[in-house]
């Protein structure tokens, strides 16, 4: 079975959970209304990356950063490639809907 790893890079307390862009250094951005307390950013940010790639939540977890914005996670079950292409769908649906184009 593989097992893909995300970079990601977290805001956590933000106004709303989702997937906001992808940056230069290739980290997908985030952004969770959990405050990075006691865990809880990291549930949360487990919990949308599981939901964005159509994933059960306990396929995903936190494999470095835990107490950082920037994050490695461990998806089991998709490789690589098919996890960059799932989150490069999701984003491009996002901006679809988004009147200012962001």
């Amino acid at each position: 079975m593989s097992t893909a790893r995300v970079a990601v890079r977290v805001q956590p307390g933000a106004r709303k959970t989702a997937l906001l862009d992808r940056l230069a250094s290739g980290e997908w951005k985030l952004a969770v209304t959990a405050p990075p307390e006691d865990g809880r950013a990291n549930e949360a940010v487990v919990e949308l990356v599981a939901d964005l790639l159509g994933v059960k939540r306990r396929e995903v977890q936190v494999a470095r950063g835990a107490s950082s914005r920037s994050k490695t996670l461990e998806v089991a079950g998709l490789d690589a490639d098919e996890a960059e292409r799932r989150l490069a769908a999701a984003l491009a649906a996002l901006q679809g809907t988004r009147k200012d184009g962001r």
